[in-house]
């Protein structure tokens, strides 16, 4: 991408969106929802969503999710699907966002990228629909 800038956000959500064998639209859409109303933001009424502060979501695709480093010292990512199958999977993520008006920034599917984020916490989830 040379340096080019393509998915920003403010204060808001990193998803780090990884599919594996056997995932579908449904859960796609699930993992959407989820992202948007995990209630994990401290307010003085208690915990908010995304969706109930309106923020942002930077979604990424990441295959290395699925790496499975139990043998040897090379991982395998045989677990993760094939591009052909996560990137429409990705895409639905993205799009149930969307449909949920959430303000959604993306990487590049499959591009070499450069992700930086500022936790605030720090606070890092795993999220299995």
């Amino acid at each position: 991408m040379d340096g080019a800038v393509v998915g920003e956000i403010g204060p808001g959500l990193l998803s780090l969106v990884g599919v594996r064998h056997g995932d579908d639209v449904d859960g796609a859409r699930r993992l959407a929802r989820k992202i948007h109303e995990l209630r994990i933001f401290p307010s003085e009424s208690g915990e908010l969503s995304a969706a109930d502060l309106g923020l942002p979501v930077l979604v990424v695709s990441q295959f290395t999710l699925y790496a499975d480093t139990r043998k040897g010292r090379r991982p395998s990512w045989t677990d993760a699907a094939p591009g052909e199958v996560a990137e429409p999977l990705v895409d639905e993520v993205v799009a149930e966002l969307r449909r949920r008006d959430a303000t959604v920034a993306t990487g590049v599917f499959g591009a070499l990228m450069q992700v930086s984020s500022v936790n605030e916490g720090p606070m890092t989830l795993l999220l299995e629909v």
